[in-house]
């Protein structure tokens, strides 16, 4: 019954004079803690993947040769018109036109003078071609003239002194029959009409003509007879 207690003095006392030197004591208690409370640790599973870092610099060319060139992409919509750029520089003048690819106007620009005559505040001109009266209009309306119309006795020897053949005069009654004006729609104000003339021979005489004596007369329009125009002088 005694001896119990005497046991445990016994110990206590080894303890003590064991842990007499603090320093000693001290690391004993250290290494008691690692021994008791090291447990054997094993590997646990992998982590998460963390997020990306930033962007690092471009690196140098690869020393290695370089590859073939791939083949080229779509093409992509067409992009928005841009503004009109400045103008450019005068180019150098160009070679001389051909002027027997432009008909009749040439033709009449190069012989306006020689077969030409003013009279007044007019000039008639002649190409010497004998043509329908629409074509006789057409070719005036080109040179930007009218079909030439005499409005007194000396433009009706002005014509004839230039046409020196039977013209066209630009005066008609195809708008209403037997009254005759001239392109503009006015109402003569000079004739000078062959006896007995105009006639409307066979209803179909809508056009004037000046003879070569300087008189006038009705014929078809069909019909082919110099063309003489007039234009302001």
């Amino acid at each position: 019954m005694f001896l119990f207690p005497s046991l445990l003095v016994l110990l206590l006392r080894v303890v003590i004079t064991s842990c007499s030197d603090a320093k000693p004591c001290e690391d004993a208690q250290k290494a008691c803690s690692l021994i008791s409370c090291g447990i054997p640790v094993t590997n646990g599973t992998p982590g998460r993947d963390g997020r990306d870092g930033p962007k690092g610099e471009k690196g140098e060319p690869g020393q290695g040769l370089r590859g073939l060139q791939g083949p080229p992409g779509k093409m992509g919509p067409p992009g928005e018109r841009g503004m009109t750029g400045p103008p450019g520089a005068k180019g150098s003048k160009g070679d001389r036109g051909d002027n027997s690819s432009k008909g009749h106007t040439s033709a009449w620009s190069l012989q306006a003078f020689s077969l030409g005559k003013k009279h007044g505040k007019k000039l008639y001109v002649t190409n010497g071609e004998k043509m329908p009266f629409s074509k006789v209009k057409a070719l005036c309306a080109e040179l930007r003239a009218t079909v030439a119309a005499p409005r007194n006795a000396e433009e009706n020897r002005a014509i004839q002194d230039v046409a020196k053949d039977i013209a066209f005069l630009g005066i008609t009654d195809e708008a209403t029959e037997g009254q005759f004006v001239y392109l503009t729609g006015e109402r003569l104000t000079y004739s000078n009409w062959k006896n007995g003339e105009p006639n409307d021979f066979g209803s179909g005489e809508d056009c004037v003509i000046l003879l070569t004596e300087g008189i006038w007369n009705d014929v078809s329009c069909k019909s082919s007879f110099l063309a003489v125009c007039e234009f302001p002088a």
